[in-house]
């Protein structure tokens, strides 16, 4: 393999908190161990289109606390063409970029494994998502944030909540895993969470319904992963109809999950995984992901940390359940 002179970043897929640390420390860490370092706009597309810029300790002074990411972020269509990863590459050879770190979710990491395998170039992965759905990494950038977002919005509904005696159906993101959702509604104090990890034959809202309303308890606060079939509104609309004498109502929080300040766990993630990124292209590791378990920093084939589902712990469940009576 040859030598790396230069590394290259860029964010791609949904914006999470702490994007913009782990840029400052990819940057600062490169920069330190004798890399040039070229910052890419707008993901995979500005790579395509060779929207690259270089980078020095300067460009990313001041961002550690600033939600978003300052190289902006999109999801390519492109990219998922030969012909858009043939421009990609083509970018890279002209840029004189030998390693690619791209931060960013499941979707991201995936696109760079395909790079990779088919160009032969070195990609290494943060994972920068507010699901925490990547195997390998007890948690990912965006996601503690996110949560704590939930958490304060949570803990204003309820205020209304209790003073009209209402049923609020909260719905979350997540996609296909149930973390914020579940840990939300352990946080919150709220009566039950609707996660895709229980999506048994078991009926959730019945079983909710049954055991979660008493006379003792008017107003409740559901947690509900996002969904195209049965998110918050389809819950809603069950009570409406099977149970009439329920007042609903539903929240959609939205992308307002997605903004704000990191938190000081996403700030460290972010910088302890940029630093890892920089270690690993010095180490030779290529195509793998950087992650952090058990407060070790660890390296996740891009293979396992996108195809294995990262298991929620069910025993979660049973805490909000005791917790909820």
């Amino acid at each position: 393999m040859a030598k790396i002179k230069t590394i290259g970043v860029l964010t791609s897929g949904g914006d999470a908190p702490g994007m913009n640390a782990a840029i400052r420390a990819v940057t600062r860490a490169g920069i330190y161990n004798g890399f040039n370092i070229k910052g890419i706009y707008r993901g995979y597309d500005g790579l395509i289109n060779g929207e690259v810029k270089p980078f020095t300790t300067e460009n990313v002074s001041g961002i550690i606390m600033q939600g978003g990411t300052i190289l902006k972020t999109a999801r390519s269509m492109e990219f998922m063409t030969p012909e858009g990863k043939q421009k990609a590459y083509d970018t890279m050879v002209r840029e004189g970029i030998d390693a690619l770190v791209v931060i960013g979710g499941n979707g991201s990491l995936t696109g760079a494994r395909d790079f990779a395998a088919e160009f032969d170039v070195c990609c290494i992965g943060l994972p920068g998502t507010i699901d925490n759905d990547l195997y390998g990494t007890d948690s990912t950038i965006g996601y503690d944030t996110t949560l704590n977002t939930i958490l304060e919005c949570v803990d204003r509904i309820r205020d209304t909540a209790q003073s009209h005696e209402r049923i609020f159906f909260i719905e979350v993101m997540g996609r296909d895993a149930g973390f914020l959702a579940q840990n939300s509604a352990i946080a919150s104090g709220a009566e039950a969470a609707i996660i895709p990890e229980e999506a048994t034959d078991v009926d959730q809202l019945g079983r909710f319904m049954e055991r979660g309303i008493r006379k003792s308890k008017k107003s409740c606060i559901v947690i509900v992963s996002e969904s195209p079939k049965c998110g918050a509104m389809y819950y809603a609309d069950r009570v409406k109809k099977e149970f009439p004498d329920f007042d609903v109502r539903v929240s959609i929080l939205g992308h307002l999950q997605r903004g704000g300040r990191p938190t000081a766990r996403d700030r460290i993630l972010a910088s302890r995984t940029g630093v890892g990124a920089i270690e690993a292209i010095i180490q030779g590791q290529r195509n793998v992901m950087v992650g952090v378990r058990n407060n070790e920093v660890v390296y996740v084939p891009f293979s396992d940390a996108i195809r294995t589902d990262k298991p929620l712990d069910m025993k979660l469940i049973k805490v909000l359940d005791e917790l909820s009576i």
